[in-house]
């Protein structure tokens, strides 16, 4: 049965789990091989994925390509600006033609309700490789890497610094997903999505709100953050000035757990949300987790495309 994949509860804890369990048993399959080489099973043999892309990208690109190589399969580029998509033909419509001609869509764009619509009106798996909304297929990459980390993911203690944004939302539906604790650390009027944050709660994850960095790490075992302006965001500077206190550096990561790990979801703005010497320092885990991009990506492919 195949499923769209546009949140992480479109899967649910479980088939997280799984979906984990899996990357991890792919990944450790491939030790050493040419990372074009396809699996030895090749399960998406004959499929192909269409990406489409209205913002910049290079981790969301590369990786669902190299997942689709990986698994057996191929992957076709949509840039927004070449196709009548950039040009006015309708979502719906791209959505329709495109289910005639592809087995799954991936789409990173801006509106949530844009991928929404295209899941609506497709009549194959679409895949949210970020929104403005959400970005979970970042979030499985990065529970990949924390349970590789050595980190069971219940009662995991999480922080986060900076601005409430769209992967933030997604790891705080993590922390509902798989039953941990995250703490947001950041000024006030740049807290998460507040509908994110109760859903959390209710399904048995614990989300601690604090304008107080040194509050948020204490005792964390990961520690994320992003940068502080997204993708055409507007008011930067304002933004950036609101968030010096939230900069992830050597004093700030000392307050967390002696084998606390570093989380970025890159790129990264290097001494301006994490320092050089954080980000490049042996608490880093930052480059296991763009590479898991692709692992936690087969996964996902695999999960919405029914062999899963």
């Amino acid at each position: 049965m195949a499923h769209d994949f546009l949140s992480l509860s479109d899967a649910g804890g479980d088939v997280l789990a799984a979906m984990i369990n899996d990357a991890m048993d792919r990944k450790a399959a491939r030790k050493a091989w040419p990372k074009g080489q396809p699996d030895a099973d090749a399960p998406l043999a004959g499929h192909v994925l269409a990406m489409i892309f209205e913002k910049n990208s290079t981790r969301t690109r590369v990786s669902f390509d190299m997942a689709m190589r990986q698994l057996g399969g191929s992957a076709l580029i949509m840039e927004a600006g070449s196709t009548q998509l950039g040009r006015g033909e309708t979502v719906a419509d791209t959505a329709r033609v495109l289910s005639r001609m592809v087995d799954a869509i991936m789409i990173r764009t801006d509106d949530h309700a844009k991928i929404e619509e295209l899941a609506h009106y497709a009549d194959v798996p679409v895949i949210n490789g970020l929104t403005d909304l959400s970005h979970p297929c970042q979030i499985v990459a990065d529970l990949l890497t924390v349970v590789e980390h050595g980190h069971a993911l219940p009662g995991l203690q999480m922080a986060w610094l900076g601005d409430g944004n769209n992967v933030a939302n997604s790891l705080i539906e993590a922390a509902g997903l798989m039953k941990f604790t995250i703490r947001i650390g950041g000024p006030a009027g740049y807290e998460p999505d507040p509908g994110f944050i109760a859903r959390a709660r209710a399904a048995g994850g614990e989300v601690i709100l604090t304008q107080n960095p040194q509050e948020a790490v204490a005792g964390a075992q990961v520690v994320v953050t992003d940068t502080w302006v997204s993708m055409g965001q507007a008011g930067g500077e304002q933004h950036v000035a609101a968030m010096q206190p939230y900069q992830v550096n050597a004093a700030l990561m000392a307050t967390a757990a002696p084998d606390a790990k570093f989380l970025h979801c890159l790129p990264a703005h290097r001494n301006e949300e994490v320092t050089d010497g954080v980000i490049d320092g042996p608490q880093s885990v930052v480059w296991d987790e763009a590479e898991n991009r692709i692992h936690a990506q087969k996964s996902v492919l695999l999960w919405s495309l029914g062999k899963l």
